[in-house]
């Protein structure tokens, strides 16, 4: 069984997205923030000639994967900003 939540990213828009699965949401939100920090890092770093990415979180339920509610999300986060 595949883990319950994975994080895909398109590092340059047209490519397809490459997936990471992790255990939980907190894991999900630092891999997505991870990716976001190190996508940003070559914009400001003019590290690619033309720049175009997009990324997001899924969960896997009755046998498909969905994307992640942004109220989840921002609930999540809340709760870890809360706790930190």
């Amino acid at each position: 069984m595949s883990a319950p939540y994975r994080v895909w990213h398109i590092p340059q828009i047209p490519m397809e997205a490459f997936h990471v699965e992790v255990p939980d949401l907190p894991t999900a939100l630092i891999v997505w923030n991870a990716l976001s920090d190190y996508d940003l890092f070559q914009f400001e770093n003019r590290v690619k000639p033309d720049y175009s990415n997009a990324s997001g979180i899924q969960e896997f339920a009755e046998g498909e994967w969905s994307d992640v509610d942004d109220y989840e999300l921002q609930v999540i986060i809340a709760s870890i900003e809360a706790n930190s």
